[in-house]
């Protein structure tokens, strides 16, 4: 199977329109169609479903895009690696990133070493453990943030140099942001938000006997998604302290748990994983920085 094939596959899936598909990959309408037709003689199955002015992805062509964009995705970084071996000056790294306060560490340590790297390009992807840690076992990331322990068997782990601060976000006018903290029986009854990370995890250890008298209302990857519903007095949102906007004019107001529930964030990369020296030279210059010489 060619990775070319695979890459007009991704185009046309996108665009559903064999036309505008060869327009962007710079290919005439019947290179791309005999392309397409090789890729499906090869698997057996049929990939599209073509209309007048459309094509659609059949099951079976929503299977092949789910898996050849992994693949395009490690052959190109298998490209960029090999292309900066030699490359003193910069090379490609790809962090998969946990939402928290604290990235701004990390961003910090990125902007230092580019100082250094003036040629680096890195790439953000964002999510939640789960799906961070699937990109990192596939070896499309270099680096995963979570916002939970590691399996230290699997993951070399750094520590970030704080610990975020759980809370819950609530209107400002609300009778309950008169408190200084709350508790799970402020809580109970009430319509909650939260990542399902953060609920089944966290949150459930924190409330201990009493989780089950809490009320999910909905989950949220993204905390400033579980805001908007906030602001329309829909619930109240679980999340780690300033990753939502509190200020005077936000409506809304940050109130820490009691007791108090913080995480720890780490830094996480593959056992044993062969890195481009880059990777290296930037995973040598955090451990410098985070003051913790005994991770590995």
């Amino acid at each position: 199977m060619e990775i070319r094939n695979l890459r007009y596959f991704l185009a046309v899936a996108r665009e559903e329109n064999m036309t505008k598909a060869a327009e962007i990959l710079h290919v005439t309408q019947p290179t791309l169609s005999k392309a397409l037709k090789s890729l499906e003689d090869e698997l057996g199955k049929k990939l599209f479903t073509r209309k007048s002015f459309s094509i659609r992805l059949t099951d079976e062509g929503v299977l092949l895009r789910n898996r050849a964009e992994d693949l395009v995705l490690m052959a190109d970084k298998i490209e960029k690696e090999f292309v900066s071996l030699d490359n003193i000056t910069g090379g490609e790294l790809y962090f998969g990133l946990a939402e928290s306060f604290q990235i701004r560490y990390l961003a910090r340590e990125i902007a230092t070493f580019r100082k250094k790297y003036p040629n680096l390009r890195y790439h953000i992807t964002s999510g939640d453990t789960e799906q961070v840690l699937e990109k990192l076992d596939k070896g499309l990331l270099d680096f995963a943030v979570l916002a939970e322990t590691p399996d230290f068997t699997k993951y070399s782990a750094l520590p970030f140099p704080e610990t975020d601060t759980w809370g819950i976000i609530m209107r400002r006018n609300d009778p309950l942001s008169a408190k200084e903290s709350l508790t799970v029986n402020d809580l109970c009854g009430l319509p909650l938000f939260a990542s399902e990370q953060g609920w089944e995890n966290e949150i459930r250890n924190w409330a201990g006997k009493d989780f089950d008298r809490l009320h999910l209302e909905g989950s949220f990857r993204l905390a400033y998604n579980g805001s908007m519903f906030v602001k329309e007095g829909l619930g109240y949102l679980f999340t780690f302290e300033h990753l939502v906007d509190t200020s005077e004019n936000s409506g809304l107001v940050f109130r820490k748990l009691s007791p108090k529930l913080t995480t720890r964030l780490y830094l996480v990369r593959k056992k044993y994983q062969i890195f481009t020296p880059i990777a290296e030279r930037f995973m040598a210059q955090l451990k410098a920085s985070f003051r913790d010489p005994a991770a590995d």
